[in-house]
């Protein structure tokens, strides 16, 4: 386990030059006396390690000196290369990794560069969705500058519902969620998530703020997400849903099986009975309207009312047929119909 992260100590002196003990041990996520007595052990080695002291001293390593690091094995290269560009799904972000890519092919041996090359030719990824957005992402460069320099951020910020303000924040760290990226960072009233869509004219301080040595990224947003999921549902629902209409609304809301209720009559086989999370009581209506007579609502009583009063609307309602235009003749007399007019 040590000489493992021995081997990530040097990895990391040699890919970012100068770094403090406090900043090893956040990346080594260990405490900085294990930090220190790591790089004891390195320079005991023989590893050329120079300890600078001062506010901007540090650890680095003697100029020119280099560490080879062990060839990747098949499953390393194939995991390596199931991360290609394209996954990033913004061009300019996509052609810088393209680039980094092709100078670590370039470093391997040949045997190695034909494989990986073999990999990428049979592997595809195409980030876009069905209905692709262009997302404007001029901002990360002063985003990533911001956090890789412990400084403050402020920009100008649009929440979803339009109230537009101002911004200033500690900037933790960068999330992209299925091609939208989020920055998380500490704000005055607590942490908080952005999404970068809405942000505009960001700007880097020069007040530097404390990282939390502690601070755990991927934790933090598996927590945060959690609890936004947890807001997001206010509204439950019990419905009898046939085989192929319970797989269809499981892929929009949450559900669970409710085994302690029973309804009457029996539901056809192949029914099920479901508890059902909606975010609010218009989005069950609609699902279940949607769903037809593959459905019944057995609670609560208030949504099954709207149902069937929505479904009876439906009956009552003229049927709108669509006729050929017909040519108007002058002072011809136009027959008037009740119902629904097109204007």
């Amino acid at each position: 386990m040590k000489s493992g992260r021995l081997l990530s100590t040097l990895m990391l002196l040699q890919a970012h030059g100068r770094l403090s003990t406090r900043e090893l041990a956040e990346r080594l996520e260990v405490s900085q006396r294990t930090a220190h007595r790591d790089m004891e052990a390195l320079s005991a080695a023989g590893v050329p390690i120079v300890a600078l002291r001062g506010s901007q001293g540090g650890w680095e390593l003697a100029r020119g000196w280099r560490t080879k690091v062990p060839g990747l094995d098949e499953a390393e290269l194939s995991a390596l290369l199931m991360s290609q560009p394209s996954a990033l799904g913004h061009p300019s972000l996509a052609a810088a990794s393209e680039r980094a890519f092709g100078k670590l092919l370039a470093a391997m041996p040949q045997k190695m560069q034909t494989q990986a090359a073999s990999i990428r030719a049979r592997l595809h990824i195409d980030p876009e969705g069905w209905h692709p957005s262009s997302v404007d992402l001029s901002l990360l460069p002063i985003v990533q500058d911001a956090i890789a320099r412990d400084c403050k951020l402020t920009f100008v910020y649009s929440r979803a519902d339009g109230e537009t303000g101002v911004r200033t924040v500690d900037p933790f760290g960068i999330v992209n969620k299925q091609a939208v990226w989020y920055l998380v960072a500490r704000a005055p009233a607590g942490m908080r998530t952005y999404r970068f869509s809405r942000m505009q004219n960001a700007l880097v301080l020069a007040v530097t703020f404390e990282r939390p040595a502690n601070f755990d990224l991927a934790a933090h947003w598996k927590t945060a997400t959690a609890q936004l999921q947890q807001k997001r549902t206010q509204f439950q629902a019990t419905l009898a849903l046939a085989a192929d209409a319970a797989l269809s609304l499981s892929r929009w809301c949450r559900v669970a099986p409710a085994p302690n209720v029973q309804a009457s009559p029996i539901p056809p086989d192949g029914w099920s009975i479901l508890h059902v999370s909606f975010e609010s009581m218009e989005e069950a209506r609609f699902l279940a309207l949607g769903l037809g007579t593959r459905v019944h609502v057995l609670s609560p009583t208030t949504l099954r009312e709207q149902v069937l009063e929505e479904l009876q609307t439906a009956v009552r309602r003229p049927v709108l047929n669509a006729c050929p235009t017909q040519p108007r003749l002058p002072g011809a007399a136009h027959e008037k119909k009740e119902g629904w007019r097109s204007e």
